[in-house]
């Protein structure tokens, strides 16, 4: 797991490594069981407090991401389906919300945007 940390973000770090773990995990590049280095173990390689780690896994712990197993560490929990399901949903909504966004500030009729939307969705955009 490569997590990198930019000073430039407004993110706070622990919300950067929160956000990237979270990535990780839904992608599938994690999986359910994998064990996460541990709090020290990524403090001392991201050269960071360990209290900032310890937040991060706490909130990934919170929104049920990974299980904290004593004395043997932070495991990927189980995926709840739908709970990455309305995360997905979340992020469409989001991409959605910008592409309506630009196309009003471009005055490009709904239904271009659709016809856009409809050949993107079939894959013919780009054959």
């Amino acid at each position: 797991m490569n997590i990198i940390i930019s000073n430039g973000s407004n993110d706070p770090i622990y919300t950067q490594i929160e956000q990237q773990i979270k990535a990780a995990i839904v992608s599938g590049q994690l999986k359910e069981g994998d064990m996460l280095p541990s709090m020290r173990v990524l403090a001392k390689e991201l050269h960071i407090s360990i209290l900032t780690t310890k937040r991060a896994y706490e909130e990934l712990e919170r929104g049920g991401f990974i299980q904290t197993v004593a004395g043997k560490g932070c495991f990927v929990a189980p995926k709840n389906l739908e709970f990455v399901r309305e995360m997905h949903l979340q992020e469409l909504e989001d991409a959605l919300a910008k592409a309506a966004e630009l196309a009003k500030m471009c005055n490009i009729p709904d239904r271009e945007v659709h016809t856009m939307l409809d050949m993107f969705l079939k894959g013919d955009l780009y054959e």
